[in-house]
């Protein structure tokens, strides 16, 4: 992740701060603002994927499609993406696509005013219109690289004080804003972050409304799952709409190429490249 790109040691003080691919129209919120919305159905991904701040090389991408991972998260854009992308680009999407790569987008926007990450922050007097904007910006980079209605955009938000309630429901006013903004032009919600903080807010919230409809949780303890540790109702993002990050800066070297991931169990959605 952009700011999870930081040391092992500072990302582990920020998180303390607070396959097999099917078609299924599963991480979908119930919500009116989708309501009339005549919906592609989902590409899901099942299985093992990684992410990286920056989108490698179509060589290495291919060096390293041995079957271990499936999918690969990108950075397709926000206020505070983290790394430079020279390779993301609507040809390499196509190429690592036809290859038998599934790709999760992922935007780093605003980030909590009670956080570590990010440099621009969420201003509870403007979170629903630059949460609205910022979702403008994502549909647009993500339709740019050829990833089409339909695909999910996961936000990235990192860690922050939850028990902070102003900052909280700054925070929860850019989510829904973001959310319905992304519904409205067909693209699909999805969430990272933190089961002490950022993502437990999002599941534990009392009013669901324009929240994300799939979830990926950071808990770095190393199993692959998506069910035995996750920590809220198991009736919660059900239908393939869970991703867990369990692992995080791995060096790993396949076909020639090292490259430093985190390691993720998916059973969710993926971009629609096709």
């Amino acid at each position: 992740m952009a700011d999870h790109r930081q040391s092992k040691k500072r990302r582990y003080i920020s998180w303390g701060v607070a396959g097999a691919v099917v078609v299924a129209g599963g991480g979908i919120a119930a919500t009116t603002s989708m309501a009339a919305t005549t919906w592609p159905a989902q590409k899901t991904f099942t299985g093992r994927a990684f992410d990286t701040c920056a989108a490698p090389s179509l060589a290495a991408m291919k060096a390293w499609h041995t079957g271990f991972y499936g999918a690969a998260a990108v950075y397709i854009g926000g206020k505070n993406r983290g790394c430079s992308q020279p390779n993301l680009t609507a040809s390499w999407v196509k190429s690592v696509s036809t290859v038998g790569w599934k790709l999760v987008p992922l935007y780093v926007g605003s980030q909590p005013s009670c956080g570590s990450g990010g440099s621009v922050k969420i201003s509870a007097s403007t979170a629903a219109s630059v949460g609205k904007s910022e979702a403008d910006d994502a549909v647009a980079k993500a339709s740019a690289l050829g990833m089409k209605a339909g695909s999910p955009i996961f936000l990235d938000m990192e860690a922050y004080d939850t028990t902070n309630t102003s900052c909280n429901n700054a925070v929860l006013t850019y989510v829904r804003a973001f959310d319905k903004e992304l519904h409205a032009k067909t693209y699909r919600a999805g969430y990272y972050g933190f089961t002490s903080s950022s993502a437990k807010a999002i599941a534990t919230a009392t009013n669901k409304t324009d929240l994300p409809g799939n979830l990926w949780y950071a808990l770095w303890d190393k199993v692959n799952t998506t069910t035995s540790d996750w920590p809220w109702g198991a009736t919660q993002f059900t239908g393939h709409s869970r991703a867990h990050q369990y692992m995080v800066n791995s060096k790993e070297t396949r076909g020639g190429y090292t490259i430093t991931v985190d390691r993720d169990a998916w059973d969710g959605p993926v971009a629609i490249t096709g």
